[in-house]
This record gives C-alpha cells, sequence and structure tokens, in this order.
C-alpha cells in the first residue's frame, strides 16, 4: 500500500512542482529535512534533545511555504530542465536555494551538538544550529515576499 501511496505523491509533485528546478529545490529542502531528524534521533542527552526538537519543528513548518513557493514559481515560470529562471525569480530561488543550503548546515551543527560531551560545549553547539535555523526562515520569509510582491504588480 505504501508504494502506491508513494507513486500517486511523485504524480502529484510532478503535476505540482514539475520536474525541473522547482522541484530539485523543493526536494533538496525535504532532504535537509529529513537528514535533521535522522541526527535527532541519535541525540542521547534530553536538555540538548529538547532544544533541537523545538529548532526542528520549527524548520519543518517551513516546508508549507517552501513547497508554496516552488509550485507557485512553476506556475509562474514551468520548468523541466535544470535553468534557474531570469528576472524576479530568480532571486526567489536564490532565497529558496540558500534556505536548502542552510538547512543542510543547521542539520551538520545539529550533528556536531550531538557530539557535544559536556554542558556549555552543547549549549554552545545548540545556539550555532539556532542561528543556522534561522537564516533558513529568514530565507524561506524572503522568498514568499518576493512572491507576493510579485503578484501585486
Amino acid at each position: 500500500m505504501e508504494f502506491f501511496g508513494a507513486a500517486r505523491q511523485a504524480r502529484r509533485d510532478d503535476k505540482e512542482l514539475g520536474k525541473g528546478i522547482w522541484r530539485r529545490t523543493h526536494d533538496r529542502f525535504m532532504r535537509g529535512l529529513d537528514r535533521y531528524h535522522q541526527v535527532l534521533e541519535g541525540v542521547a542527552d534530553d536538555a540538548l534533545y529538547d532544544e533541537l526538537v523545538v529548532i526542528a519543528n520549527e524548520l519543518s513548518a517551513q516546508l508549507p511555504q517552501v513547497r508554496g513557493c516552488c509550485a507557485q514559481a512553476q506556475k509562474l515560470h514551468p520548468s523541466d530542465g535544470l535553468d534557474i529562471p531570469g528576472g524576479s525569480l530568480s532571486a526567489v530561488h536564490r532565497c529558496l536555494s540558500k534556505a536548502g543550503n542552510s538547512l543542510a548546515a543547521a542539520a551538520e551543527a545539529a550533528a556536531m551538538a550531538r557530539l557535544a560531551t559536556d554542558a556549555a560545549g552543547s549549549a554552545r553547539a545548540a545556539e550555532s544550529v539556532r542561528r543556522r535555523a534561522a537564516i533558513v526562515v529568514e530565507d524561506v520569509a524572503e522568498a514568499v515576499r518576493l512572491l507576493e510582491g510579485r503578484d501585486a504588480r
């Protein structure tokens, strides 16, 4: 049953996000979220785990906006290739791409936090994860703002 659900989701994604740059941008963000959650599973320190879960929830809350931006961009500039669109959508792509990179950096910082051996080290490491997650949120908000500004014209 799960196989057919995945196949249906893939068809929905193809229709909504296309098979080009917007789909890749969305999928990269999804992979970053998956990686962050995988790292989270290995955290033994309860206090650190609790901090990282709050951050995970904040990052996961960005996914609907990322998907919405990618779907809207696909409507405005359909893509089946890897060419980055010109004009105002290049700025949207840049923000979403940067958000995906920052999300990967947040997952990496969470992995490093997991390895911190003392409370001071894990607190500093958790702060690093927080800073990187804030960049993700800012970049997604900027992409949304750019798309909304484009729609207002």
